[in-house]
C-alpha cells in the first residue's frame, strides 16, 4: 500500500516550482522577502512591514507605552 501523496505525485508529477513567488532577499530580522512584499528601509536596513514593531524594539530600543 502506498501513501496517497506518493500516488498523486506519481500520477501528476511534482508541484510546479515556477509558480512560487520570486525570492528577493532576507530582511533585517532574518525573514524571507518575496516579490510584492511591503518593506521599509531604515538606515540601509530592509525590514518587512510585518516585522517593523519587532525591529524597532529589538534593534532600536523602542518602548511602546500608553500615554497617561
Amino acid at each position: 500500500m502506498e501513501h496517497p501523496a506518493i500516488t498523486q505525485t506519481m500520477k501528476t508529477g511534482y508541484a510546479n516550482m515556477i509558480s512560487q513567488p520570486e525570492h528577493v532577499g532576507i530582511d533585517a530580522m532574518g525573514d524571507e522577502i518575496l516579490v510584492g512584499d511591503e518593506i521599509i528601509e531604515i538606515n540601509g536596513e530592509i525590514i518587512l512591514e510585518s516585522n517593523l514593531e519587532d525591529y524597532l524594539i529589538e534593534c532600536c530600543g523602542a518602548q511602546y507605552k500608553t500615554a497617561e
